[in-house]
């Protein structure tokens, strides 16, 4: 597990995708460490060195042999439990398969806002409605599956989607997927988001 203490009373659970707490995801949680959040990114892998981006194959077929939706929907639960009462907010975003845990995890009680990049099986859980606001960022493309018409499904009250520019990875800056423009772009939305929720 990968934490900043900030001595807030807001904090915000990072959610890696399937390759673990990687350099991208520690530089994230510092980010938004200097806007004075607390932040706890958990490591769903169950062992400490994350995958390398060549080895997405084998880190896919980790996460979903060994993690999976439910499982990590349960680890995230859990810590959700143990800090309930240390804080006036909890956000949770996520990445990837990460996203789509934070999708999971929207219809719990004490969560302010989740915030999901990119989590494309989220299409697989259409029937959730979430109960705190939820701002999700995809692709203009997906390869697995038609964007628009899934983010036509996801037409309910509190859901805000944004489409951007590049592909499935573009805001991580380590990945040869990034698109700066797309990055900058929803890390604004994602403070506006935070700040007014």
């Amino acid at each position: 597990m990968f934490k900043i203490h900030k001595e807030s009373n807001e904090v915000i659970i990072v959610i890696h995708e399937i390759y673990g707490i990687n350099k991208h995801m520690t530089d994230f949680c510092e980010v938004l460490s200097e806007q004075n959040f607390d932040v706890i990114c958990p490591n769903l892998l169950e062992h400490e060195l994350p995958f390398d981006y060549f080895q997405e194959e084998e880190a896919y077929l980790n996460f979903m042999n060994n993690v999976g939706f439910t499982n990590g929907f349960n680890k995230i639960k859990d810590i959700l439990f143990d800090i309930k009462d240390e804080y006036s907010k909890i956000f949770i975003i996520g990445f990837s398969a990460g996203a789509t845990i934070s999708w999971l995890c929207s219809e719990l009680e004490y969560v302010d806002g989740i915030v999901g990049y990119y989590g494309s099986r989220i299409r697989d859980y259409v029937n959730i409605s979430p109960k705190c606001p939820t701002l999700l960022f995809f692709p203009q493309a997906e390869k697995s599956f038609n964007v628009h018409e899934f983010i036509s499904s996801l037409d309910k009250q509190g859901i805000y989607v944004h489409l951007c520019r590049g592909e499935h990875g573009f805001s991580d800056p380590y990945s040869h997927k990034y698109n700066e423009e797309s990055d900058q772009y929803t890390f604004r939305e994602l403070l506006k988001f935070l700040r007014n929720n």
